[in-house]
């Protein structure tokens, strides 16, 4: 089974430097989902490695929106993919099935908006696991 890939989103940046910027997200716009949940990431030191899990059902967008941020991912065949994130009027769309691993610099913030409310039995938190899951499947 093929699954969607990540893509980015260009948010519209609205403004100019001498007054300040304002980006919108809205769904059907540059969301492909309506968004359930809304929650942010800060204060990560930059030796810690977040995500390392996958979703089943659960798509998301990411975005930076002060520092940057490196996001791997990796689809149910094996397929792997490097994104950088260091401007609030960029996002990365994650869909369901592909393993994730982010790296945040120094003073990186993250807003992640998501399309179900949390349910631990959604994740794959386990790489091992995630291989068992999607390459069997895939033969």
């Amino acid at each position: 089974m093929k699954y969607p890939a990540p893509y980015l989103i260009d948010f519209p940046c609205i403004g100019e430097a001498s007054i300040g910027f304002i980006s919108v997200a809205e769904y059907e716009q540059q969301i492909p989902f309506n968004i359930q949940r809304v929650f942010w990431t800060y204060g990560t030191p930059e030796h810690v490695v977040r995500g390392q899990h996958a979703h089943y059902e659960t798509e998301e967008v990411v975005i930076a929106v002060a520092g940057t941020i490196e996001v791997r991912t990796e689809s149910p065949e094996g397929v792997k993919e490097h994104f950088v994130l260091k401007t609030p009027g960029v996002g990365l769309y994650l869909p369901p099935h592909y393993w994730r691993s982010l790296h945040y610099h120094y003073g990186s913030v993250q807003v992640v908006l998501v399309s179900t409310l949390y349910k631990e039995e959604d994740y794959i938190r386990s790489y091992d696991n995630y291989e068992k899951v999607y390459r069997l499947k895939s033969q």
